[in-house]
């Protein structure tokens, strides 16, 4: 039983560190090429090196971090195409979603959105674009899960993690007169689903997605958490 107990501590600390190191990632703390120290990471989780490296495996796995034998571990800097290709996934999901929540009719979660899209106007009249950011997330976090549909969100969650989508957004916003355009589409979108036009509400999420896209890869300083995005194909 205590050897049982002493396994079980092991995997509680692995996920613990998981859990952190992805988040610190996925909100840009740990910047893309940032090296990641194993001791360091031990001694911010009070833990043994031994779950920190299983957790960093893991990490590998999932596709944000990079294990460079003899070398190190650092937090990986997507290429362009690799960026291309992940929001071309997220098109088709987020798309799928919205057609889904759309067949659903009137369900709880879009007065959620309906609070969503009140706030996002607010945040933009103050041209908040920290504020904004946060409410895009939530946005689309809400409407994936109206969709409800297990499937699409452990893929999505997948997704968004190898996107690691949060650095992406303040980078979109800085371009003039985005935060507006952005809040447009959201609103194009919630009529579409509350209208319960589901391929109108797919066509309309899949070209915010793509405006997403290019807003992002063409900003006039496309930056990853303060990182320069990855320019090969």
């Amino acid at each position: 039983m205590q050897q049982q107990g002493v396994r079980s501590g092991r995997g509680g600390a692995q996920e613990r560190v998981v859990a952190g190191v992805r988040s610190g990632i996925i909100e840009g703390r740990h910047l893309p090429g940032e090296p990641l120290s194993e001791t360091a990471l031990a001694i911010e989780y009070d833990v043994s090196r031994t779950p920190v490296r299983e957790a960093l495996k893991q990490l590998q796995i999932e596709g944000l971090v990079e294990i460079r034998p003899r070398v190190g571990t650092f937090v990986r800097r997507p290429s362009r195409r690799e960026v291309v290709e992940l929001f071309e996934l997220k098109e088709m999901l987020e798309g799928m979603a919205a057609r889904l929540l759309a067949s659903r009719g009137s369900v709880p979660i879009l007065d959620e959105l309906e609070d969503n899209i009140e706030r996002s106007g607010h945040a933009v009249v103050k041209e908040d674009a920290e504020g904004y950011a946060g409410l895009v997330h939530e946005f689309h976090e809400l409407l994936v899960r109206g969709a409800d549909s297990t499937q699409l969100d452990t893929h999505y969650r997948k997704l968004m993690n190898q996107l690691a989508y949060h650095r992406f957004v303040s980078a979109s916003l800085t371009r003039p007169g985005r935060l507006g355009a952005s809040l447009s589409e959201h609103r194009h979108v919630l009529e579409m689903i509350k209208e319960k036009d589901g391929f109108g509400a797919e066509f309309a999420m899949r070209d915010h997605v793509r405006s997403s896209e290019r807003a992002t890869l063409t900003a006039d300083d496309p930056l990853v958490g303060g990182t320069p995005l990855g320019k090969e194909f």
